[in-house]
């Protein structure tokens, strides 16, 4: 079998992006906002919490995009890991419900998020937030899209007065040495906390260590298209479909921020280290 091209991979993003708007189909009747979830819910292994909606979806992605890419590898949040995705030149990353939390207790960040791996780089990249009739997208080359509107990063020349969401800690190591920030609130789907990078409402997007391939392939996509880049806060950028899908803290912004954003994060700990 000859080795799929990008312009393979591209003919399927009408197909996928239909098949997202199924898959939130599928969840939203399980979603009460403001209140607690009607769907079944139980704890996993590690603690984090899992819905029959979560299943639902999973299942109902696994079973359309693999008959669409066949010779597709499959790393999901909620199906026993597949060694052999390693060896796939395309691998379908899917987060059935990213924000898992926040669907169970009624608030409306949560997302779908469906990437297409090809030769290890995302080239496919769809977060649907049906609580909020959002819905990004982005193929490789092609731009970043909400609701069929193309979109782009914020202009935001430096740190200071940059709009900033994601955990505690990482903005005040952040707000020692940025000057004044807005803080917005955490956005628990961080697929949607990457997608408001690249729309441009949020400037910076902190990510605390343990994110996983699933929660990020295909917002990492939507803001490249969009002029931004998310890295790890050594500015290395992050790679996909390893053994072990884990990454460590990492900053979203703009291309032109992200680089103000690594420097004050590693200047920070270098004074940290030097005090102990």
């Amino acid at each position: 079998m000859p080795s799929p091209t990008l312009s393979d991979v591209r003919s399927l993003a009408p197909a996928v992006a239909d098949l997202a708007r199924e898959a939130g189909a599928l969840a939203l009747p399980y979603f009460r906002e403001g209140d607690a979830t009607s769907a079944r819910r139980w704890t996993k292994e590690r603690g984090s919490p899992v819905t029959e909606a979560d299943i639902a979806v999973d299942t109902f992605l696994e079973e359309h995009l693999l008959r669409l890419l066949p010779e597709a590898g499959w790393l999901s949040e909620e199906t026993a890991d597949r060694p052999d995705r390693l060896s796939r030149s395309l691998v379908w990353i899917v987060d059935p419900i990213d924000g898992t939390r926040a669907f169970m207790t009624g608030n409306r960040d949560w997302s779908i998020a469906i990437g297409l791996l090809l030769e290890g780089q995302p080239a496919l990249g769809f977060v649907y937030a049906p609580a909020h009739s959002m819905f990004y997208e982005a193929v490789a080359g092609r731009g970043a899209f909400r609701n069929g509107v193309r979109v782009q990063v914020s202009s935001q020349p430096s740190l200071r007065g940059a709009r900033v969401t994601g955990p505690k800690p990482l903005i005040e190591q952040l707000a020692r040495r940025s000057g004044p920030i807005e803080r917005i609130d955490r956005i628990p789907s961080l697929a949607l906390r990457l997608a408001r990078v690249a729309e441009g409402s949020v400037d910076i997007g902190l990510v605390s260590t343990d994110a996983r391939d699933w929660d990020l392939a295909a917002a990492d996509l939507i803001l490249t298209e969009a002029g931004g880049r998310v890295a790890a806060l050594d500015g290395k950028p992050l790679v996909y479909n390893r053994p072990e899908p884990i990454h460590g803290e990492l900053a979203a912004a703009s291309a032109r921020l992200h680089p103000c954003v690594v420097a004050a994060m590693r200047a920070v700990s270098a004074e940290g280290a030097a005090l102990r």
